[in-house]
């Protein structure tokens, strides 16, 4: 077997780490099993040469996750440059396939944290708040910005972005946690509706 090089033999191990904890529980998952996942000889130590623990590497994984996740949310609640401007409606819904990029893409670990948060409540407070705190401040950030721009009349902002964010998470999250969407909706008809009760809460001026 050719030997991989450190930095690649560390990623490895923690990609095949979130795929075992996401598929079959944290508990279940030994040190050998995700040595050999990596192709790696099970009573060898690899994984000890980078992490001193199953659980440091479960740490690693969320750290990381919470970089890209800082990166990808950022541009979840602003809008692109278009010619003209585009309008709130188009903008809105934009926005909200973005938000579930976001979510979709950290699946994996989103499923470890339902599951394993009991275990491991203050590591995954601060996922949580990576995924979602940052998302509802910047929503409420833009909306102060068009409220400013005398462009939509909302009383409480904040509020308001919760409201509208909460509603819009949970239908990817419920579908990681039981397979099943709200009111078993398919995306595409709970989106529309989504959007034309995000217009009618930002009130928007003529």
């Amino acid at each position: 077997m050719a030997r991989s090089t450190p930095g690649v033999t560390r990623q490895r191990l923690i990609d095949e780490a979130v795929r075992l904890f996401s598929t079959q529980g944290y508990a279940a998952t030994s040190v050998a099993d995700i040595q050999a996942a990596c192709g790696l000889t099970t009573g060898s130590g690899a994984l000890y040469k980078h992490f001193p623990s199953k659980q440091a590497l479960l740490e690693e994984a969320v750290r990381r996750n919470l970089e890209t996740i800082a990166d990808r949310a950022a541009t979840a609640t602003t809008p692109a440059e278009q010619p003209g401007g585009e309008e709130l409606r188009v903008t809105l819904e934009r926005m909200a396939r973005v938000v579930w990029e976001v979510i979709e893409a950290d699946r994996a670990l989103i499923r470890i944290m339902l599951r394993e948060f009991d275990g491991f409540p203050e590591l995954f407070g601060h996922m949580w708040q990576g995924v979602l705190a940052g998302v509802y401040a910047q929503g409420a950030a833009w909306i102060r910005e068009q409220q400013e721009l005398g462009r939509v009349e909302v009383d409480d902002p904040e509020a308001t972005a919760t409201v509208l964010l909460s509603s819009l998470t949970y239908y990817p999250l419920l579908r990681l946690m039981i397979g099943r969407t709200p009111g078993d909706l398919d995306a595409e008809r709970f989106l529309a509706t989504w959007v034309d009760q995000a217009v009618a809460a930002l009130k928007p001026r003529p």
